[in-house]
């Protein structure tokens, strides 16, 4: 049998072998970036740098070409996914490194910024919200805005700053308002979190039973910033307002901690939500006790304008 080193000579050394070699280097170094590469280090590139290195100037080139028009992250069709080839001199040898590019800095920067963003129960969209998207079409929306984007430029973790109760009809965007409270925060890499407050009562009923209950309440009561969303749309029993809504809020108002709140009912309203448990009991004192307390941690502002989730 003929060695293979031998066989890989004449393979090698055929005209129509030398032919197609020689094609591949010509393309290669047409490669504009190749060029621009090799003009830059060409103090640096010995006689025989180019041939022993033609190999890498083909992955090189190869995959920059892919980078070209990529739609998305999703869409990158390199070798490693979200990563772009550079080129760079190791002494005289050309050799090849992989940086992410672009499309994938964003993308993880987003899913940093998403998991400083924790929530329980809260629809996605609320979780992409961002000021530039809110529309200041009432006075209203333009107080809440202004004052949400000043909160978020004075948050400070050592400097008391006081939260804000949004209220209004249904579906004027106060959720996503929080959301975009939230984004804000994150991009000062201040976690939050933000609670749909009636799937969040109903599962503290639900944690008596598996003892989880004094566990999500401590994560409940020390989030750096706590937004309850939807507040008075709960069926309202007394041992949620003082043992659940009653401790969070007790703990946050000593802490000084930034609370937000949205809700269809204004201070008056929510009182009297309050007020008046399940049974149809009557607790004025303890339903006024909540609202001292929401009172210190939030100021009112009313969100007007029409249903968004109509337009």
């Amino acid at each position: 049998m003929e060695p293979i080193n031998k066989t890989l000579k004449k393979i090698a050394s055929s005209p129509k072998f030398q032919q197609t070699y020689n094609e591949m280097k010509n393309e290669i170094l047409s490669d504009e970036n190749v060029q621009r590469f090799l003009q830059q280090h060409s103090a640096e590139l010995a006689s025989n740098s180019i041939e022993t290195g033609l190999m890498k100037l083909y992955e090189y080139s190869s995959q920059k070409k892919q980078c070209k028009g990529c739609p998305s992250l999703e869409g990158c069709r390199n070798m490693m996914k979200g990563f772009e080839p550079e080129l760079f001199m190791r002494g005289s040898v050309i050799d090849i490194n992989y940086r992410p590019c672009p499309s994938k800095i964003l993308h993880d920067e987003r899913s940093y910024l998403e998991e400083l963003i924790q929530s329980i129960y809260v629809p996605k969209d609320i979780l992409h919200a961002t000021f530039a998207d809110i529309a200041l079409d009432t006075p209203s929306r333009m107080r809440a805005v202004k004052a949400s984007e000043e909160f978020v430029e004075a948050y400070s973790a050592d400097k008391k700053v006081k939260g804000l109760y949004l209220f209004g009809k249904f579906g004027v965007g106060k959720s996503y308002l929080l959301g975009a409270i939230a984004n804000g925060l994150a991009e000062k890499k201040v976690p939050s979190l933000i609670v749909y407050v009636p799937e969040f009562f109903r599962e503290m009923k639900q944690s008596l039973q598996d003892k989880s209950l004094n566990d999500k309440l401590k994560k409940i009561k020390t989030a750096p910033v706590l937004m309850l969303d939807d507040i008075g749309a709960e069926s309202m029993s007394s041992w949620i307002r003082d043992d659940v809504l009653g401790t969070i809020l007790q703990y946050r108002m000593l802490e000084d901690l930034p609370t937000f709140f949205s809700s269809n009912f204004d201070f008056e309203g929510l009182l009297h939500h309050l007020t008046y448990s399940q049974r149809g009991e009557e607790e004025k004192m303890k339903a006024a006790r909540i609202m001292e307390r929401m009172k210190y941690l939030a100021t009112p502002i009313n969100l007007d304008g029409p249903n968004r989730r109509d337009l």
